[in-house]
């Protein structure tokens, strides 16, 4: 039995303990925001917090999230008022969408370390997440606009 803290509830759950965090969170607990891309931790898609931290949940081990707190995309607000949710909304920047849970959270520790970043810092904090439509100027946009609203007071 592996404990789980996950978008702040606690679950047990029967696994392996070398099952990628994502199966767990998709199949087990039925939280299907966080997608399955390439599962070589290349494409960002299935990108979770583990503590904070931006992880690749198809290569993470389930044993390495017991005991720990995890957020998915459900969790990052229930009402979609994080300023990212928001801007992402604001500036239509999904397309077809696949990637764009990955890329929120990986946007939402960018902006929890870089309250302000630059384009280079977008850049660089966002390369690991791979877009196949393409939506990259939109996302860069809308995190500006993220961290614009969070300055006016929108919650990180």
């Amino acid at each position: 039995m592996i404990k789980l803290q996950v978008n702040s509830k606690s679950y047990s759950v029967e696994a392996s303990p070398q099952m990628p965090l994502l199966w767990v969170l998709r199949d087990m607990l039925g939280l299907t925001g966080t997608k399955f891309g390439c599962g070589m931790a290349q494409c960002g898609a299935c990108t979770v917090h583990l503590n904070g931290e931006a992880v690749r949940s198809c290569v993470t081990p389930v044993s390495r999230a017991a005991n720990q707190q995890v957020t998915t995309i459900e969790g990052l607000s229930s009402n979609l008022s994080h300023p990212l949710q928001r801007a992402w909304l604001e500036e239509d920047v999904l397309q077809c969408g696949y990637c764009q849970s990955g890329q929120l959270m990986s946007a939402a520790v960018l902006l929890r370390e870089k309250p302000d970043p630059t384009d280079e810092d977008i850049d660089k904090a966002m390369s690991g997440n791979i877009c196949r439509c393409g939506t990259y100027p939109r996302v860069r946009k809308a995190i500006h606009r993220a961290a614009q609203l969070q300055k006016e007071g929108g919650k990180q």
